[in-house]
């Protein structure tokens, strides 16, 4: 359970016990419990959906973004406003890639990529209620691959810092990483069949690491969770209607 709880405090702003006294060994061991935390968030995300559902679907998909930006600290999304900054004001320089993914502030960049992400979320929210694609599994499922994709990009990519993305890789065992992916493979097929695409987008989120930057930091991990789960959002609307034209009636 102190895992567990350091995870949570880690990755999320639920109240939790306070655990202070924690070693950087420690902290990366919390690893395997980031699954839990993604279902954990899109649970209080659906439910929030659900209520304001109730009222109208665009007051659903804005309590469900809120709840969801809140419930993170808006942590990844600072890694994506970082990310988009060193990718427009690098030109292929690794140094100044550092350099700018370093920089406190928020650039023009940064500032476009959150808007459009933002606006990509709620308006996917939207059209998910409005075709009744929603369901208690859907949201749990979408955080739980997004988080288990920042492990599994931690194990088999090189840290470009020595930040949090370096302390996690430590004690990461990709045995695990094969367990958790085969068990929400198994949990998408039963409740979810249009995540069943999500190992493809983890690992081409994987190549654009690889092959672009070389590496990763913890920036490039947030913002690969989010464009994650933007991207199954979008997978979730889109299978119905590419599927539609082969279904029987």
């Amino acid at each position: 359970m102190r895992q567990l709880i350091l995870a949570i405090q880690f990755l999320t702003r639920l109240p939790t016990p306070q655990i202070k006294n924690f070693t950087k060994q420690e902290l990366s061991s919390t690893a395997p419990w980031f699954p839990i935390v993604g279902i954990i968030v899109g649970l209080f995300v659906t439910s929030l959906v659900t209520l304001g559902t109730y009222v109208d679907v665009w007051l659903g998909a804005l309590l469900g973004l809120i709840t969801w930006v809140w419930i993170t600290g808006a942590l990844h999304l600072d890694g994506l406003a970082d990310l988009s900054d060193a990718l427009g004001a690098a030109h292929r320089d690794p140094q100044r890639f550092l350099q700018v993914m370093r920089d406190p502030h928020v650039g023009s960049f940064g500032v476009i990529a959150l808007l459009m992400l933002l606006m990509s979320k709620l308006i996917l929210l939207q059209l998910i209620i409005t075709h009744h694609l929603l369901n208690w599994c859907l949201l749990p499922l979408i955080c739980a691959w997004s988080r288990l994709g920042a492990i599994a990009w931690s194990a088999w990519l090189p840290s470009l810092s020595s930040g949090s993305a370096e302390v996690f890789a430590w004690q990461i065992r990709k045995p695990m990483i094969v367990v958790n992916t085969l068990i929400l493979f198994v949990i998408s097929a039963l409740f979810s069949p249009a995540l069943l695409v999500s190992p493809l987008i983890l690992f081409i989120w994987w190549c654009f690491l690889r092959y672009r930057l070389g590496g990763m930091t913890g920036d490039c991990l947030g913002a690969g969770i989010e464009i994650t789960e933007t991207i199954l959002l979008l997978t979730t609307l889109c299978m119905p209607i590419v599927f539609k034209p082969w279904t029987l009636t």
